[in-house]
């Protein structure tokens, strides 16, 4: 007999040799037929993983965890590969994951699949899953495993299986006359998937290499009930309307162009509201404590090579050559300049903290195929902190910052979750020190969140020390990862970074790294769907716009927008020969929060006639009347007191 512990706690014996899913029957039938797959030890495994010696284990379903839809999503990649050789048998197959939204497949065709043909590959779906196949897991040597795919002429499978170490155990899962390389996990049987809808295709490249083969990928979904299905595409239609890159190219915020990619173009519009969340980012920081520098954007390979950059994160780095032959590189990351401004001087513990935040621009090589609006660029303005302090500020520290991005999410109307990452395999640093880290954290989160209100991943911080990721959902219940906050034990040391101690003596500090919009461009992405393009009245780039009636309105309408602008309100006029008629409607598709119509009434009476793109007519109104209501909103952000 062994013993599992299941994640509430409690711990049952069962018999050695048990599946995972036979683990399940014995809890619950029921879990058992909605089970994906398991953590077993921090580590996802199929339903079919035999338990031989004591473990924890957690049961994944398609509605309990990620790792469960996971599962789910990886068996339909692999119906729909099934069904794209069973109507094209000259296609080749090349890797076709799981993602956090779905899943999809990349293929070797001559051809781009036409609508047509994706109607064809997911009615052959439907029959593949109504014939219920089991899926079958089994293993072979390298030779049999290479042996295998040259026969089947699966020229990818192929190469991915040779660079394998030699003696490895290579996994097949088999389900019907398909089968399919695949470390897995997937489902017991092709019946198990219930409702499915191919999305959309597009081009890619093998290994993500624009130099290498031009393949089709195809992007799919599916959901255990069919209500869920129509949920989904009700939602997609949707974030089709609420696309940041197509708002904000209609409501002039930014663009992106082929001359840069994967940089945007920032209108003075977008501008303005950029500036916006910085002032914002800035007065939360300053009354904290935090100190705003600006460091180089190029720096010598030398700083990257201290810092470990070079050897890891190279690749995804601009690199060149200097007048005098050296190499530079475009800072990826802004931690490497922070520690220089700490280093600039000898520190005391009486300093500590110290808090250095930057939003210096910085540039990553990004893959074009990767590349995705505001969401995924080469160049961004990350909300950088890196947070110098003793091993015993750790825990108020955290708070400190999570407190922040409370606050900061808040304003926004963003439900955010947290996650703690734990000590991994490779862990550098001493065990005591990450325990008391880890321990720390968790206070923490105990506090902020609730017990057992958070989600711990074990195993997954990175080396240099544990994490807390911030996660927040918009309002399409879209998932984003956003901030995270990042204790670091190891770059002080590879830069000997020091502090004088209470004893005099030198000491070194701990790093907290730590992001809370992740980036500017990229947290404008998010928001503009959030919203709609509809910004609230503080964020809004134009708060006002004055819709002079006749040409004998438009001298009062300079007066008002010099009224406006001295109460800090940001205003324009449409002083256009149109009928007033469109320009309402203009400014609504410019989802401007408030219009203020002016003709001869207004002007008699010093008054304004005030239209909101939320309550529509509010009747006229005294400017100062007005100017005291849109200041008091954009005081509390729009908020109720």
């Amino acid at each position: 007999m062994i013993k599992v512990q299941l994640k509430d706690g409690s711990v049952i014996e069962v018999e050695k040799g048990i599946s995972i899913l036979e683990l399940a029957k014995k809890i619950s039938e029921g879990l058992a037929r909605n089970m994906t797959c398991a953590i077993v030890n921090g580590k996802v495994e199929d339903l079919r993983y035999v338990l031989n010696e004591d473990a924890s284990v957690e049961i994944c379903t398609f509605e309990n965890s990620l790792e469960g839809k996971k599962a789910y999503w990886h068996t339909t990649s692999h119906i729909m590969a099934q069904a794209i050789k069973r109507l094209f048998p000259k296609v080749k197959l090349t890797i076709g994951p799981s993602i956090d939204h779905g899943f999809y497949y990349d293929f070797d065709t001559e051809k781009a699949f036409s609508d047509e043909d994706k109607e064809k590959i997911e009615q052959e779906m439907k029959k593949i899953i109504k014939e219920n196949l089991p899926i079958e897991r089994y293993t072979l040597s390298k030779e049999e495993a290479i042996k295998f795919m040259k026969e089947k002429d699966e020229l990818y499978k192929q190469e991915l299986i040779e660079e394998l170490p030699q003696g490895e155990e290579i996994s097949f899962y088999r389900q019907g006359e398909f089968t399919d390389l695949c470390a897995g996990p997937h489902l017991a049987s092709t019946g198990a998937v219930k409702a499915i809808k191919l999305l959309n295709s597009s081009s890619s490249y093998w290994r993500g290499d624009e130099t290498k083969q031009t393949l089709q990928r195809i992007y799919g979904i599916s959901f255990p009930k069919t209500s869920q299905l129509e949920e989904y595409i009700q939602m997609i239609e949707e974030a089709k309307k609420r696309d940041h890159r197509k708002l904000g190219k209609e409501l002039d915020l930014f663009f992106f162009d082929e001359t840069a990619p994967g940089m945007a173009y920032w209108m003075p519009k977008g501008f303005t509201m950029m500036n916006v969340l910085i002032d914002l980012w800035r007065k939360e920081h300053k009354k904290r404590g935090y100190q705003e520098f600006s460091g180089p954007q190029l720096n010598s390979s030398s700083l990257w090579k201290t810092s470990g950059h070079w050897d890891h994160y190279k690749e995804d780095m601009f690199v060149l050559t200097d007048a005098d032959g050296n190499e530079q590189a475009l800072k990826p990351m802004n931690c490497p300049n922070s520690i220089k401004i700490y280093t600039s001087k000898l520190r005391s513990y009486k300093e500590l903290p110290l808090r250095f935040n930057d939003i210096d621009v910085i540039h990553r090589n990004e893959k074009s195929g990767q590349l995705n609006g505001l969401f995924r660029v080469r160049m961004f303005r990350q909300d950088d902190s890196h947070n110098f302090v003793m091993e015993s500020q750790i825990k108020d520290e955290i708070k400190d910052i999570l407190e922040i991005a409370k606050k900061l999410y808040n304003i926004f109307g963003l439900d955010f979750e947290l996650t703690l990452s734990t000590r991994p395999d490779d862990y550098m640093g001493e065990l005591s020190l990450w325990d008391k880290a880890e321990a720390d954290l968790k206070d923490v989160l105990d506090e902020i969140c609730g017990k057992d209100s958070y989600q711990i991943n074990e195993g997954d911080g990175a080396f240099y020390g544990p994490k807390i990721d911030i996660k927040m959902k918009d309002c399409l219940g879209r998932e984003w990862q956003m901030g995270t906050v990042q204790v670091d034990f190891q770059l002080p040391l590879r830069f000997n970074l020091s502090y004088i101690d209470l004893n005099g003596e030198k000491k070194t500090p701990i790093m907290i790294h730590r992001a809370l919009f992740g980036s500017f461009e990229r947290f404008i992405g998010i928001i503009t769907e959030h919203f709609a393009g509809a910004f609230p009245t503080w964020l809004a780039p134009v708060q006002v716009r004055l819709l002079p009636i006749a040409d004998s309105h438009k001298e009062y309408a300079k007066k008002v927008e010099e009224e406006l602008d001295a109460a800090g309100i940001r205003t324009e006029i449409d002083d256009r020969e149109e009928k007033i008629g469109y320009k309402i409607r203009e400014a609504q598709l410019q989802k401007i929060p408030y219009m203020l119509i002016l003709g001869d009434k207004e002007v008699e009476a010093n008054q304004v006639g005030v239209r909101s793109r939320k309550d529509g007519d509010m009747g006229a109104m005294d400017m100062k009347k007005f100017i005291e209501k849109i200041k008091e909103e954009i005081k509390n952000f729009g908020q109720e007191k």
